[in-house]
């Protein structure tokens, strides 16, 4: 499920805060990724709806990376209890934390001053720091799929999904390894503002606008192997013609294959079937029409290709867990005000 939190709508406009949290030994790509994702989004008057931070778990100075450079951060801990999301990039340097699942002094004394209510996020291996606060008691969590089974026999408390790009609990996010630090944060922009400013944030990112938490993280062969035929044709055909009832035989015949070949070739490159996918791009078409649109949910529904207002409320109410008149009053394009955590 993809579950919509509902900004908060303030007559003085602040943009929401997201603090990063560094930490020695992080990997520099999964630290930009926050800073790339929430940098981007502003609102109709050019406003930036999100600001971002990076903060140290000691006063301000230089952190290492896993690279050959040091990185200096110019916020402590201090900056920890400003935040309205704080998000934890992967290190390979959490000592007893990665070994026994023990947050050290210095560590614990900073995330001591995050505020309750906050929003908290992981990015890899970054799950272990909140597991071993104990932010992740008795609640769903997931992480790079290689480290699962470990994480799981450290922390047997929590429920651990090693297959998922992300789960999202409400307060409480995690991801998978790399590159599902982006679907995560692309999905809290999608959570915050809705798929209009998702979808540009993506574009300019240059990057598929959405890939659902459920995907899975290992798909056989995400990349076809050149000797044989691929299905993003199929896809790419499929895409443009939404609006029209779509056959499993027809999308096969467009890459000349059976449909029991183009079955396990689609579920091989893409982790879902042909009928889930098609579900989840129109269930995103109806989302961005609900927003940018003055079209009714009867036309909505036929041009996302639900055919019916009941079908596409039925499919919604599952994804997203709202009705399209509640989401389109929520997500309105231009009207959203920039959720507090």
């Amino acid at each position: 499920m993809d579950p919509v939190e509902f900004p908060r709508v303030s007559a003085d406009f602040r943009p929401h805060r997201v603090v990063v949290l560094a930490l020695d030994g992080l990997l520099p790509f999964e630290l930009g990724i926050p800073h790339r994702v929430f940098g981007r989004p502003q609102d109709g008057r050019g406003r930036h709806l999100y600001e971002v931070i990076t903060c140290s778990v000691r006063p301000p100075g230089p952190v290492e990376t896993d690279a050959d450079f040091t990185l200096h951060v110019a916020h402590g801990p201090e900056a920890l209890a400003t935040a309205d999301t704080v998000i934890v990039p992967a290190s390979y340097e959490l000592g007893p934390v990665f070994e026994r699942g023990e947050l050290t002094d210095e560590l614990a004394a900073a995330l001591a001053r995050i505020r309750p209510g906050t929003r908290l996020a992981s990015i890899c291996t970054g799950v272990y720091v909140l597991a071993a606060a104990g932010y992740l008691d008795g609640r769903p969590a997931t992480t790079h799929w290689a480290d699962a089974e470990r994480f799981q026999r450290l922390f047997p408390r929590i429920e651990v999904d090693p297959d998922v790009l992300f789960v999202d609990d409400g307060d409480i996010l995690t991801s998978a390894g790399v590159a599902a630090g982006i679907d995560l944060c692309l999905h809290m922009v999608r959570r915050d503002h809705g798929a209009v400013v998702a979808n540009e944030v993506a574009r300019r990112t240059v990057v598929p606008p959405h890939r659902d938490g459920g995907q899975a993280q290992y798909i056989e062969r995400p990349v076809p192997d050149p000797q044989q035929s691929s299905t993003s044709g199929a896809r790419a055909w499929a895409l443009g013609r939404l609006h029209e009832p779509i056959q499993l035989r027809d999308m096969a015949a467009r890459e000349a294959m059976s449909v029991r070949t183009f079955t396990r070739r689609f579920r091989e490159e893409s982790g879902v079937s042909p009928g889930q996918w098609l579900t989840r791009q129109r269930v995103e078409r109806a989302r961005q029409l609900l927003e940018s649109t003055d079209l009714s949910v009867d036309q909505v529904a036929r041009d996302a290709g639900f055919g019916t207002a009941q079908s596409m409320r039925q499919h919604l109410q599952a994804a997203l867990g709202v009705t399209p008149t509640a989401y389109r009053r929520t997500f309105r394009a231009g009207t959203a005000a920039p959720a507090r955590g």
